[in-house]
């Protein structure tokens, strides 16, 4: 039998350790992995030289923009930006323009991303007006709901606790998880509203209304309307020791509770909002030392499932406003995320095995990505090549995406991606995208 390709010389991550092997690959599927000698004959041979290659890299947390926020990314420089960072597959968001909210505005984003994308891309919807679309939606392949709790964006009333929870009956019939921004709207709008009456504007004020207890209250909230159903609550972004505590509490319980952290809340604090002003502003925003400490604790003990980079690409002109409550939040992060969590195994401050859980095993696992996480034969042929030993500096000028900006840039680090394969096919190598859009797949749940 005559193969497609093979990769010859490569360690990779397979089963908890790192193996010398060559790995066939027949129709964007893993067809064997063992050694050179045993692979199948291909039409074309890659030498890997020795470099390390990972599960294909899933982000479960990205904003790609396009449709009517396409000055701010779109479908091409999104998956372009995610094959540069390792990515293989991303999940977008549904806070779009439009609001991806029923079955039509998700076939709609389908449409538009499928001829587009460099990568593998799934897609969340809002929750609709009705409940009755919910399942719909589920079938035209959504691979979860997201719910934002300090904003009202999508049709389901966020202060509605007898609409939420007839939401989560509902969700957990259709075994799809919900993902969550946890920031009680009530507590958040009124702290806004005092900050601005008293004509504060800074970037501190941001951090005075975005507070731990902001948090904290929303993950309360929705712990205890989720305990009375049997659906998957996925928590993004947890920014708070005390939001953590709650978390892993629910998880001693029994609750079908995860998690997700962001580089940006594990390796900066508030303290660099005093160099990075509104151009590292997010939401929810940076957090004290003690709280980078937790989520570093909470990583370690395994409380964290995954990491998502929550890249939040706008125009540089939306983060230079004159008051920060008119910034757009969110920094840019699929070309960075890779890197910095590689230099921070190369500090033993994480173990490899623990950053593939958090970067593939996990976000596969929690939203039901069958064919991909893994190095195994049968699964989807993502591969992520990354040369362990490489020392760069972050250029935000020279990233894929539109947003070309970053409070990472000009930070030492040291991993770089070399080569990212989707389905089998070479879509990123050696800084250039070497791929037309189109070969990234739509996902669907269940669906690799």
């Amino acid at each position: 039998m005559i193969v497609d390709s093979v990769f010859t010389n490569a360690k990779a991550y397979l089963f908890w350790q790192i193996v010398d092997c060559s790995i066939a690959v027949e129709e964007g599927k893993i067809f064997k992995i063992g050694k050179e000698t045993q692979m199948p004959q291909a039409d074309e041979k890659t030498d890997l030289h020795n470099l390390l290659v990972l599960p294909g890299l899933i982000d479960e947390h990205v904003h790609l923009r396009d449709e009517g926020r396409a000055y701010k990314e779109d479908f091409a420089s999104g998956t372009a930006a995610a094959a540069a960072g390792g990515f293989t597959t991303v999940l977008d968001m549904p806070n779009n323009d439009p609001v991806t909210m029923s079955a039509q505005t998700l076939r709609s984003r389908m449409r538009t991303a499928q001829n587009k994308i460099l990568v593998n891309v799934g897609f969340y919807s809002e929750f609709p007006r009705k409940i009755s679309e919910l399942e719909d939606i589920v079938a035209g392949g959504a691979v979860g709901f997201k719910l934002f709790m300090g904003l009202q964006v999508g049709g389901l009333n966020i202060d509605d606790d007898e609409a939420i929870l007839e939401a989560f009956k509902e969700v957990a019939k259709l075994g799809v998880p919900v993902a969550v921004h946890a920031e009680d709207k009530a507590s958040l709008a009124a702290n806004e509203e005092k900050l601005k009456q008293a004509k504060k504007t800074s970037t501190a004020d941001f951090l005075r209304a975005h507070t731990e207890a902001v948090e904290l209250k929303a993950i309360q909230r929705l712990l205890k309307l989720s305990q009375q159903t049997d659906m998957r609550l996925h928590f993004c972004h947890v920014s708070t020791e005390e939001g953590l505590n709650a978390i892993k509490e629910a998880k001693k319980s029994g609750g079908k509770v995860t998690c997700e952290v962001t580089p940006n809340h594990l390796l900066l604090s508030s303290d660099d909002l005093i160099q990075h002003g509104q151009l590292a502003i997010m939401a929810p925003p940076l957090r004290s030392k003690t709280n980078v400490e937790a989520l570093w604790k909470g990583l370690e003990e395994g409380t964290v499932d995954a990491i998502g980079s929550d890249h939040a690409p706008h125009a540089l002109s939306e983060k230079s406003v004159s008051s920060v409550w008119d910034v757009k939040v969110g920094v840019p992060g699929l070309e960075t995320t890779l890197p910095l969590m590689m230099t921070q195994v190369r500090k033993n401050r994480l173990t490899i095995d623990r950053a593939v859980q958090l970067l593939s095993e996990k976000p596969a696992e929690i939203f039901g990505l069958t064919d991909r996480g893994r190095l195994e034969q049968g699964k989807n042929a993502d591969l992520t090549v990354v040369d362990f030993n490489c020392k760069f500096k972050i250029d935000a000028s020279k990233f894929k995406s539109k947003a070309k900006y970053s409070p990472y840039d000009g930070w030492d680090v040291q991993g770089k991606v070399v080569k990212t394969v989707v389905n089998g096919k070479l879509v990123f190598d050696e800084g250039e995208i070497a791929a037309k859009g189109g070969c990234g797949f739509v996902v669907r749940r269940g669906i690799g």
